[in-house]
């Protein structure tokens, strides 16, 4: 563990230590705060939707608002 202070003045050098796979944690007052680790991008791409059957759109959802409609010069 790395305390605040000196993982400030070795940024780059903890960011390389994490680019090559350790781990570094970062810590205040001797209790961990964070943790540095390599970025890894994924192989796949996620996939679109899968939420269909959780979301809920109202049946007045495009409909105009009169009000908001008057604020417009309508």
């Amino acid at each position: 563990m790395i305390n605040v202070q000196e993982a400030k003045t070795h940024l780059s050098r903890l960011i390389e230590s994490a680019a090559a796979g350790e781990e570094v944690i970062i810590g205040k007052h001797g209790k961990p705060m964070a943790r540095l680790s390599s970025f890894t991008t994924p192989s796949e791409p996620r996939p679109l939707g899968g939420r269909e059957s959780e979301i809920r759109i109202a049946e007045d959802f495009d409909d105009e608002d009169p009000r908001i409609h008057a604020l417009f010069g309508g």
